[in-house]
């Protein structure tokens, strides 16, 4: 039964729509991650006078044909466009993290073992072409070499247009076209002078390896993806362009994190009576710092509504309060803290308290679930009040508290 409600759960997570805010904050994601590592890469190629390249003897006899400009350019608008274009929110989530991988992956390389193009581009007849071909020089330099990102996308892009794309006759004929024009995009490399064979043959195994690590019908959010990809961004930027001491601490962390997640480690922070020893606060200072900081956000856009929420007779819900805001909680308060980012108040670790950490964001084992429910009913059955609470205040406490309002019902 557990299976099938979880099998459940999922499609119909994959058939939810995308929302505009998603979409915006997708593109605005990949966006930011490809100026910033495909500039930061290509100006660490120019600052070291790059001169390697990777072309075949025969390549020097390829045609340059001015007209592929226009499809090699026009990955920038497929580019936006996929966020627009794709309906459904997994597959949307789908691309964006194909996406990010690639760009991240494929700016390591870059800087890692730069290339350079081989050979000039000719004088362009054209007063179009050239003015076209003026605007790409403007934008990109000869270096970004292995893998090709513009054919890493291309490679991506297809699996999802394909899937938001409805039966019929017309919509085959768009597969079709849409096939054919990323074939030229992929084809334009070669022949306006941007790429080498094996940087298309790369980018082909860099697209195709995305699309087999980023899967579909994922039921909950990547969390340690993002931070694997955050920490591949501090690498590019902070260790290997800034050579920043500080910089490969703040990588440390971030990838410690991604590994707690990944295993999917409760207590990896060890949080003991309501507070972290000294030793996890060393290693784990930035991403404190950074919930620190998101906590006193949300304070400050949550001042204008109820500190906590009384869902039944003794049990109140809200996020980690400050050392005023405790003064307000019903007298001999039981404490239940789920956040492990967080340390508890000292007031009110004066409280009784029980502390059952829960990673932000993901759902957690039913196992788990069961143990805090029946701690929750267990003091609520003593006669005490019970302040159940997270760090944010926005999902683990609620869930909690729903699912033990679910089994008083039954």
């Amino acid at each position: 039964m557990a299976v099938m409600t979880t099998w459940f759960s999922t499609q119909m997570h994959s058939l939810e729509k995308a929302t505009w805010p998603q979409r915006t904050r997708y593109f605005l994601i990949n966006a930011l991650a490809f100026t910033l590592c495909y500039q930061v890469s290509n100006f660490l190629a120019q600052q070291r006078h790059v001169t390697r390249n990777v072309a075949f003897s025969f390549e020097y006899h390829m045609p340059f044909l001015e007209w592929m400009i226009i499809p090699y350019l026009s990955s920038g608008i497929l580019f936006a466009a996929s966020f627009l274009w794709i309906e459904k929110k997994d597959d949307l989530r789908v691309l964006n993290q194909r996406l990010l991988l690639a760009t991240v992956s494929a700016t390591l390389i870059f800087a890692l073992y730069p290339l350079r193009f081989s050979f000039p581009k000719p004088s362009i007849a054209s007063p179009f072409y050239a003015a076209l071909f003026d605007f790409l020089a403007a934008l990109d330099r000869p270096y970004n070499q292995l893998p090709s990102l513009h054919v890493a996308f291309c490679a991506i892009y297809w699996p999802s247009w394909r899937v938001s794309l409805k039966q019929g006759l017309a919509h085959r004929a768009m597969q079709i076209c849409m096939a054919l024009w990323l074939v030229l995009v992929t084809v334009a490399t070669l022949f306006t002078y941007q790429h080498h064979l094996l940087d298309i043959l790369g980018g082909l195994v860099l697209g195709l390896a995305a699309i087999f690590l980023i899967r579909p019908d994922r039921e909950q959010p990547n969390v340690a993806f993002y931070y694997l990809m955050a920490s591949g961004i501090v690498f590019l930027v902070g260790v290997i362009a800034l050579r920043s001491v500080l910089a490969l601490y703040l990588l440390l962390s971030l990838l410690l994190v991604s590994l707690a997640y990944r295993r999917q480690d409760n207590n990896f922070l060890h949080k003991h009576a309501g507070r972290h020893s000294g030793f996890i606060c060393f290693f784990y200072a930035p991403y404190f710092f950074g919930y620190w900081l998101a906590w006193h956000y949300v304070r400050f856009h949550e001042r204008r509504n109820p500190l906590f929420v009384n869902v039944s007779e003794r049990l109140w819900i809200g996020r980690r309060l400050s050392a005023i805001e405790t003064e307000k909680l019903p007298d001999a308060c039981v404490i239940i803290d789920l956040s492990c980012e967080l340390s508890e108040t000292a007031n009110l670790r004066k409280h009784p308290y029980r502390h059952f950490p829960l990673l932000d964001l993901i759902s957690p084992d039913p196992s788990v679930t069961t143990e805090i429910v029946t701690a929750i009913r267990s003091e609520i059955s003593a006669g005490r009040s019970v302040y159940l609470h997270c760090a944010m205040g926005y999902s683990r406490c609620i869930l909690l508290a729903k699912l033990y309002m679910g089994e008083i019902k039954n």
